[in-house]
């Protein structure tokens, strides 16, 4: 796209979000026409104060009319000025309020969007880098609404209205107050978006680099730390902060060119208004008061030019600033709720998988994962999924979330499909507690209770006590107001394994999801996290995904998953005593590892 196409995409944008505030914008239009008017007329009283002190149209002697009208004239000027000076006021104070209510807005419209892109676009996307685009398109929102409200417009009007004002004196100053305005505005436009634009917009990309690298290396502390890398990402900082740097002063050395150049055009543009009045003069067509007229219209004009000059730039660079949010605001969520989708009502939590053809990939590929897969789970079962790495395990739970759509087939909970219902009730009917529980950057009571905000201290006690956290809760400065760290980095892995348990348990919700969440505990708190979920999982329909399989003997069923297939199921029992069965042969696999490990060289028939 050219820079032209990139601006009208950027103001199109800027103005969908400018535009739920008419009565802001009609507020700001009009005291601003108020304050330019006042500008553009404030030139003739300088003029008339001088002519009246000249005696100019009086008779010689007069005093007391020249007293008279250059008081009068006088009157007029601070008049005008505080009309000028109450209506400047009255917009600058709308336009505050303005700013800030479309910037949240558009914070918040950031934020909403990113939240709804599918976990696919998450995982290719950098957070430091989309964070850095929404808040750098805030700001840039500002600049662009400072640079149109008070520097674009205003300079127009003033143009236009001074242009009229000396026409109506001397037709060819205003034809020339017109021209010469309109060509600078022109030069500075042609300027900024062209020789400004393209730098502009690869700085930006580049501070989007910058920033998610920051964010990255920050996030990931303890890695650099365990390698004792500090130095070598310093180093890499030095490289993408230089090229940074190098794009950066580009930018900014092309801003001081051209505002050069427009100071340049600026004196010229006065240079001959000077002559042109001076000639008026000597032709006797003009006052020494008009004269004075015709100076200080100049003057306000050149002051608002110059600053239009720095509005322009100023706008560009806002435009280029803001471009990357607008790339952002315009993609689609590939997993989207239908229009008018009601929620989901789980009455038994039977869960149904019918014909589902599923591949993941994108650009460089797509990577088959179920084909023709069908499988009920009833309603209260306790079904565990096992098998291999790349099998398809956590791929079912993430299709029965919805966190991608299937490419053929059905997914339906209760005979709903899952399509057809809102993805926050769907979600909300699922308790997750994954392999690597993220936790917010708050206290424990935060973190538990995110399952359910409502939740009382004592609900929050109960479902602590449930997953065995009361005891290195208790330990803990502040016990549960405790605030975990980024991603509950105080926490051991085990605790944080307890903490997300203790979520799912408040959740309470009809389907529980288990990917492997005893996975970080020791054998002594695994065995008591295992009665908890005994009874958590009771009468519950609960998906287990476990690598361990000693951990999931007592399920209902259990679905033995190779290469995107069901090859085997079953409950353990009958499993394991398949001579050539996949299962047992996994069993058997985990079981010699234990003995290989330092157990009493016992048969396999011990660990079956």
């Amino acid at each position: 796209m050219t820079s032209r196409t990139e601006n009208r995409r950027v103001l199109a944008y800027w103005w969908h979000l400018a535009r739920q505030r008419p009565r802001l914008l009609a507020g700001i239009t009009v005291f601003t026409v108020i304050f330019v008017g006042a500008d553009v007329i404030l030139p003739i009283w300088s003029g008339r104060f001088v002519d009246a002190i000249a005696g100019v149209g009086l008779q010689d002697g007069d005093r007391v009319a020249q007293l008279a009208a250059a008081g009068l004239a006088i009157a007029l000027f601070i008049g005008t000025d505080l009309v000028f000076t109450v209506a400047h006021w009255c917009a600058s104070r709308l336009l505050v309020a303005f700013e800030t209510a479309s910037m949240r807005d558009l914070m918040l419209r950031g934020f909403d969007h990113i939240q709804a892109m599918e976990s696919a676009w998450h995982a290719n996307t950098h957070a430091g880098a989309t964070v850095r685009k929404v808040t750098r398109g805030k700001d840039a929102f500002e600049h662009i609404s400072d640079a149109i409200v008070m520097g674009l417009a205003p300079a127009l009007l003033v143009v236009s209205g001074m242009s009229l004002m000396l026409t109506l004196h001397w037709p060819l100053m205003g034809l020339y107050t017109f021209v010469a305005t309109l060509a600078h505005i022109a030069a500075s436009l042609l300027l900024v978006t062209r020789y400004n634009a393209p730098v502009n917009t690869r700085a930006a990309a580049e501070d989007s680099r910058l920033s998610g690298h920051l964010v990255d290396a920050v996030t990931c502390n303890s890695v650099v730390k365990a390698f004792g890398a500090e130095r070598r990402e310093s180093r890499r900082l030095v490289g993408l902060s230089r090229v940074w740097c190098g794009h950066t002063v580009r930018s900014w050395n092309r801003m001081v060119d051209t505002g050069s150049v427009q100071i340049g055009l600026m004196i010229l543009m006065e240079g001959g208004a000077l002559v042109l009045a001076a000639t008026l003069w000597w032709q006797g067509r003009a006052t020494v008061g008009d004269v004075v007229l015709v100076l200080n219209a100049f003057g306000i004009i050149s002051a608002y030019v110059r600053e239009l000059g720095n509005h322009v730039r100023t706008l560009q660079q806002a435009l280029n600033d803001m471009e990357e949010v607008v790339d952002l605001a315009a993609q689609d969520p590939a997993v989207r709720n239908r229009p008018g989708a009601p929620d989901l009502v789980v009455a038994a939590g039977a869960v149904t998988f019918e014909g589902v053809t599923f591949a993941h990939g994108g650009a460089e590929g797509r990577v088959s994962v179920f084909e023709d897969l069908s499988v009920t789970i009833r309603a209260g079962e306790r079904v565990a999924l096992v098998g291999p790495s790349g099998a398809g395990k956590s791929t079912f739970v993430k299709l029965l979330q919805r966190l991608h759509d299937l490419d053929e087939g059905h997914i339906r909970i209760d005979g709903q499909d899952i399509t057809t219902v809102t993805q926050t009730s769907l979600r909300a009917a699922i308790a997750l507690v994954p392999q690597d529980p993220v936790l917010f950057h708050r206290s424990i009571l935060e973190n538990i209770r995110y399952a359910r905000p409502g939740a009382t201290r004592a609900d929050v006690a109960a479902a602590v006590e449930k997953a065995h956290a009361q005891d290195f809760i208790t330990r803990l400065p502040n016990g549960i107001d405790t605030v975990v760290g980024e991603r509950g980095v105080k926490l051991s892995g085990g605790e944080r394994q307890r903490v997300a348990i203790a979520r799912a348990i408040l959740a309470d919700a009809p389907i529980l999801v288990l990917d492997e969440a005893t996975a970080a505990l020791d054998s002594v708190s695994e065995r008591k996290i295992q009665a908890a979920l005994e009874t958590v999982t009771r009468g519950r329909t609960s998906v287990i995904v476990a690598h361990r399989l000693s951990t999931i003997r007592q399920a209902d069923r259990i679905l033995v998953f190779e290469r995107g297939r069901i090859v085997e199921q079953g409950r353990h029992a009958d499993l394991v005593a398949r001579p050539d069965g996949v299962y047992r042969r996994l069993f058997e696999t985990q079981a010699l590892g234990l003995v290989d490990q330092g157990a009493a060289a016992l048969p396999t028939q011990a660990f079956l």
